[in-house]
């Protein structure tokens, strides 16, 4: 006969499928009497698993509760889940990405280890939908732990220019922007928050001491200026003259940081109106280019310099394309 806790566990799993059981059923799976089962059942209820009486069969099912409680999976099941949940990591489903890594990393740390090398297989050989720049699981998850277990976080990491340096870091928040996974941490070389981009950042294991959590952990406004402009080779600043709510429907937040200047007193080209600052960033200044080219509303470039002279230079060559009237 298993013990309590065994028994307790194989009840459970049998209840996770979708069928009713009656209660003779049960003790046959189990090896004990109908009275053992009732008593087996009462015993998962007061732990929160809503195990329902099924009527005319003198049977049970599980049902749904306002709470979730833990499931058991066998090892098909925990793969799968592991995959969909890596799958949900890398942005194929919007909104799901910080949340799927918190579940991950969770999952894969009582994973087995034979598991682990099948999902570790599954994963070399699927394709994955072109987006962002790829982050390695095992980077991913590395840092999501530092963060959860609040453990400092050395790693060699790639600055936009090529130039490697280490840091070591309290790690505090993950960010998915829709493009790429940032750590937002606290830099104890430079004593100050920084961003870092998790396709640049190998950690170094083991994972350092424990830190106490700081208080002042930035905004999502103060993450999303890090993340918009602060790890690009350019980094630009535009004067819109246009409402910040309108300018701000041009740019995504993991774009640009749009901040309102003042109100409707200054007078570009003849007109009134507000004024909205921009701040972003790219590897290319064609690619800043790209944006201000859409916009619908005036604005002044306030620097770099190389974006005005990168600018003036395509202005001059398209008007240069324009036959004369």
């Amino acid at each position: 006969m298993l013990e309590t806790s065994a028994r307790l566990l194989k009840l459970l799993s049998l209840l996770q499928q979708p069928k009713e059981w009656s209660g003779a059923a049960l003790a046959d799976e189990l090896a004990v009497g109908v009275r053992t089962v009732r008593r087996d059942v009462d015993k998962l209820r007061n732990l929160g698993y809503p195990v329902d009486a099924v009527p005319g069969v003198a049977g049970y099912r599980l049902g749904s509760g306002a709470a979730l409680p833990p499931l058991l999976l066998d090892d098909e099941e925990a793969v799968a889940v592991a995959i969909g949940l890596r799958a949900a990591a890398s942005g194929t489903v919007a909104g799901t990405e910080e949340s799927s890594v918190r579940a991950l990393t969770k999952l894969e740390q009582v994973l087995p280890s034979r598991l682990r090398h099948r999902i570790e297989l599954l994963q070399q050989v699927a394709v994955t939908p072109a987006g962002g720049p790829s982050v390695q699981p095992d980077v991913l998850l590395a840092v999501a732990a530092a963060c959860r277990d609040h453990q400092r976080l050395r790693f060699d990491y790639s600055n936009h220019d090529g130039t490697a340096t280490t840091r070591t870091t309290e790690p505090h928040r993950l960010v998915h922007t829709g493009r790429r996974w940032y750590l937002v941490a606290w830099d104890l070389d430079r004593t100050d928050w920084r961003t870092f981009r998790l396709d640049r950042l190998e950690p170094r294991i083991p994972t350092g001491p424990r830190f106490t959590p700081r208080e002042e952990v930035p905004d999502i406004a103060t993450t999303n200026r890090g993340v918009a402009y602060g790890g690009y080779r350019y980094q630009a600043r535009i004067l819109v003259h246009a409402p910040a709510e309108q300018v701000a429907d041009r740019f995504g937040p993991s774009v640009a940081t749009v901040t309102p200047i003042d109100g409707a007193h200054t007078k570009p080209f003849g007109m009134e109106t507000a004024t909205t600052l921009v701040e972003t960033g790219a590897n290319s200044l064609d690619e800043i280019a790209f944006y201000l080219g859409r916009l619908d509303h005036p604005f002044e470039i306030q620097s770099p310099p190389e974006l005005i002279e990168r600018v003036r230079d395509l202005a001059t060559r398209l008007a240069a394309s324009i036959p004369p009237p």
